[in-house]
């Protein structure tokens, strides 16, 4: 359960911070939502909160987390294909951002940058590449409790 002011990442549009939970009715049916603000565009999203699990409303991860999360982009015998398609590699990484997993959002912003050294991205790879940033540098400046400028700065340092 979140309350109000708690902040959360939810899959795919990143932190936010729940604004308030109210009550709707809907088909005759009264349901509660979680009302959340997405922090980088203040984008308002509704929430049922029966469905937080299915939709991966989550936690920022703790601290103690960022160290792995540093070691998967620090990761580099990997296998990228780079005779796939850019659309199918697309539609893969989306499906990554989409679990919400932050690993797994290192994991396509690390790819994605190594793929950038072998060849051209497409201009949705390169859209994506600036998301998945997006999204590590803030849930990684939430859980350390820094500026984003200094995750901008570590995370070009993993990849100088």
């Amino acid at each position: 359960m979140f309350k109000v002011g708690d902040l959360a990442v939810y899959p795919a549009h990143g932190v936010g911070v729940i604004e308030k939970i109210e009550t709707q009715k809907i088909s005759g049916c009264c349901q509660d939502f979680y009302v959340m603000r997405i922090l980088d565009n203040d984008m308002i999203i509704m929430i049922p909160t029966n469905n937080v699990g299915n939709v991966g409303l989550r936690e920022i991860i703790p601290q103690t987390d960022v160290p792995k999360l540093y070691s998967i982009l620090k990761k580099r015998d990997v296998q990228i294909d780079n005779q796939t398609t850019w659309n199918r590699r697309y539609r893969e990484y989306m499906d990554k951002i989409k679990t919400g997993s932050v690993f797994e959002v290192a994991e396509v912003y690390r790819d994605l940058l190594m793929l950038r050294l072998e060849k051209d991205l497409s201009f949705g790879e390169r859209k994506m590449l600036d998301t998945a940033r997006n999204l590590l540098v803030k849930e990684i400046s939430l859980a350390k409790q820094v500026g984003e400028e200094q995750v901008e700065r570590d995370l070009d340092r993993i990849f100088s």
